[in-house]
């Protein structure tokens, strides 16, 4: 049971943490991936299935862009993605939403 109620609550900030993510600088998806995992101790374990709906969702959003990296010798190209200006306001404004959110439910908690 808790499993699903998890995974629900994961599911409201990814856009934001894959937003905060990218305002570091560009990356591809399976760094992303890996930079979730890592910085959240393994709470945030997606998987490409996961990811990558987010990211074409919030281009189609104008919230990131792509370009595809150069191979290199026995490398293979990497589509690399960048947050757009668009991106950086809606982070800004997620956060706060997710601030205040927080807030609300830990009032509510406490009592």
């Amino acid at each position: 049971m808790k499993q699903k109620y998890e995974q629900q609550m994961k599911k409201g900030v990814l856009e934001m943490l894959v937003l905060r993510l990218l305002s570091e600088n560009e990356k591809y998806g399976y760094q992303l991936i890996c930079e979730l995992k890592e910085r959240s101790d393994g709470t945030f374990m997606l998987k490409e299935g996961t990811l990558y709906p987010i990211l074409y969702r919030m281009e189609e959003d104008g919230l990131v862009t792509n370009r595809w990296s150069e191979p290199k010798g026995r490398e293979v190209s990497k589509k690399y993605y960048r947050i757009t200006g668009e991106g950086r306001a809606v982070l800004t404004e997620l956060w706060e939403l997710w601030q205040s959110f927080a807030g609300s439910v830990g009032s509510i908690m406490k009592k």
